[in-house]
């Protein structure tokens, strides 16, 4: 499954840039990566990498590639399809709360592609159980290795018939990619897939979608509930419950847009062609692929020109381009491999919109990319 884009038009007043910078951690960071999971709630992450360094480039202290890997390694952080039928990394004990929100419309969704792959209730029973005793005793397979037990309980995987019988099974609660597989000539890109049942206590709110819609406006506000509506890939009129059930957690500074109660100062339209006072704007970040600071509204515009977003996507095929931020806005994007072999050379700037911004302070932001993936 991939996103389909969402996006919106320009509203004529709204969050600035600053507001936003420090509800996604880049102007304040964490102080662990713990912590920064815990603010954050989800993290969109097809790219493993990126969504890794999305949550090293919100922490202080430059935390490196290992010590997320850690976090995954002792349960502390998981990646599963926790919304949008996408790809996100959460704490393990959120994952339980945000799929009793999400896991029906996400089945929903994906009922069409079940069905015109021939995948019923009996064969995703069928896989479950496979799946439930291959994995117990904290047992954990790789990718290939899921694979080859649908092939030995006698379901057939071709056609992509795996990797969605796969997200079924993540999206019921059954299993989520867990620690890193270890990789020689590079980072590594995949995950073993353990029991969701040997992780951490789930902690499971009283009323997870109001429990959702408040860590949304925290870790992404100010925003908007069709905001919150792209963001969890719900409808809109539940959307809107969700703000209503929220209550006090959550400050609705101006008509239709809230924020936390900590950051709840009167909101400045932010102009489109420069960066908010707040914020210097000689520093920049270098922000992954699919970053939450760009990618998680309907109206994108806050934060991004236009015509600059058309050109970072999300494309036709689904793809959204790292990103270069300075004073809060968008000014360009970056690339870099991580190909065994050729993740060890410095990533570099494809498109930089704003002449003013210095050469040298890009040139940092990419250098701590390069810290972290070599760490």
């Amino acid at each position: 499954m991939r996103d389909d884009g969402g996006g919106g038009g320009c509203s004529a007043a709204g969050p600035t840039a600053a507001q936003r910078l420090r509800s996604h951690l880049l102007s304040e960071p964490a102080s662990s990566l713990g912590e920064t999971a815990a603010h954050m709630l989800a993290v969109q992450a097809q790219e493993f990498w990126s969504g890794r360094w999305a949550l090293a480039v919100r922490t202080a202290g430059e935390p490196a590639l290992r010590a997320v890997d850690a976090a995954f390694e002792n349960g502390t952080l998981v990646r599963s399809w926790t919304q949008r039928g996408t790809l996100h990394i959460v704490r393990s004990v959120d994952l339980a709360g945000m799929l009793a929100v999400t896991a029906d419309r996400q089945q929903r969704a994906a009922a069409g592609i079940l069905r015109g792959l021939a995948i019923d209730e009996a064969v995703l029973a069928t896989a479950e159980r496979a799946a439930r005793h291959a994995l117990r005793g904290r047992n954990r397979l790789t990718r290939g290795e899921f694979a080859d037990l649908l092939r030995g309980a006698g379901i057939e995987t071709e056609r992509s018939r795996g990797n969605h019988i796969l997200s079924a099974l993540a999206v019921r609660g059954v299993l989520a990619f867990g620690p890193v597989v270890p990789r020689e000539g590079g980072p590594s890109r995949d995950q073993f897939l353990v029991a969701v049942d040997d992780l951490p206590s789930a902690r499971v709110p009283d009323d997870p979608l109001a429990e959702m819609f408040t860590g949304y406006i925290r870790s992404h506000g100010p925003a908007r509930v069709e905001d919150f509506r792209w963001w969890a890939g719900l409808p809109i009129g539940l959307s809107r419950r969700a703000a209503e059930a929220a209550g006090e957690r959550v400050v609705e500074i101006e008509a239709g847009l809230f924020a936390a109660p900590a950051a709840a100062e009167p909101a400045v339209p932010a102009p489109v062609s420069g960066p908010s006072p707040d914020v210097g704007s000689g520093d920049v970040v270098a922000l992954p692929a699919f970053d939450e600071y760009y990618l998680s509204y309907a109206d994108r515009t806050t934060v991004c020109a236009p015509d600059l977003a058309a050109r970072i996507g999300p494309t036709l095929n689904g793809q959204v381009a790292p990103i270069l931020v300075s004073g809060g806005r968008v000014i360009g994007t970056w690339r870099h491999s991580v190909a065994a072999g050729r993740h060890h050379l410095p990533p570099g700037p494809m498109l930089v919109t704003d002449p003013a911004v210095a050469a040298s302070a890009i040139e940092a932001s990419l250098a701590r990319v390069s810290r972290f993936l070599a760490g």
